[in-house]
Order: structure tokens, then C-alpha cells, then sequence
């Protein structure tokens, strides 16, 4: 028997959030989630789990669903998501690629 994939508190109210927002984005266009559903290439069933929060679906299907109805994704709409990947690609090329565990504790007492 598989193990249930487990999610902190934060991570289920966030994915309730996205798909109450997706709903009331489509209901406010007067969409079906039939309509919905065919414009994002999903099933309507995988369109509801989406609408009602489920964890378990794909982010990119959550993504293009509120793509679709014009809910705006990582804040404002003034700076574009390529602006943001762009920045966020400049600070990672200066970190490390990678990370290790230091081999000795370190002693801080002074």
C-alpha cells in the first residue's frame, strides 16, 4: 500500500486559495467548467480537484487554469514573470551549485 502524501497547513489553504480563485474568475467570465476544463486541456474532474484545492494536481495544470481566467501569479502584474526568472537567474548563478553538509561542527562559543 502506497504511503498518503502528506502537506503542511500552509500548503493546503494556499492550494484552496489559487482554485477559490480560479472558480471565482471563472464563474465571473460566465464559463462552464466544461469550457474551462477544454480551454486548459484537463478533464472537468481534474478542473474541480483544481478549483477545490487539491494539493495533489500538477502545478502546471493549476498555472495554466488561472492563466486562463487572469488570476495573476507571483504578485503584481506590472513586472513580468520573465523579469522575475530573469533576476531570480542572476542570484542563482553567484550561489553555489551546490550544497554540503560541513563535516565538522563548528564552535561559535566566544
Amino acid at each position: 500500500m502506497p504511503k498518503k502524501r502528506t502537506y503542511s497547513q500552509y500548503t493546503k489553504e494556499a492550494a484552496v486559495l489559487l482554485g477559490s480563485l480560479i472558480k471565482l474568475e471563472r464563474k465571473d467570465r460566465r464559463w462552464t467548467e466544461a469550457e474551462l476544463a477544454e480551454r486548459a486541456g484537463v478533464s472537468v474532474l481534474t478542473l474541480r480537484r483544481i478549483e477545490n484545492g487539491d494539493p495533489a494536481c500538477s502545478i502546471g495544470l493549476a498555472f495554466e487554469a488561472a492563466s486562463l481566467v487572469g488570476v495573476p501569479l507571483f504578485g503584481s502584474d506590472q513586472v513580468p514573470l520573465a523579469t522575475h526568472l530573469a533576476r531570480t537567474e542572476e542570484v542563482l548563478t553567484l550561489m553555489p551549485k551546490k550544497i554540503r553538509r560541513s563535516e565538522r561542527d563548528v564552535d561559535d562559543d566566544f
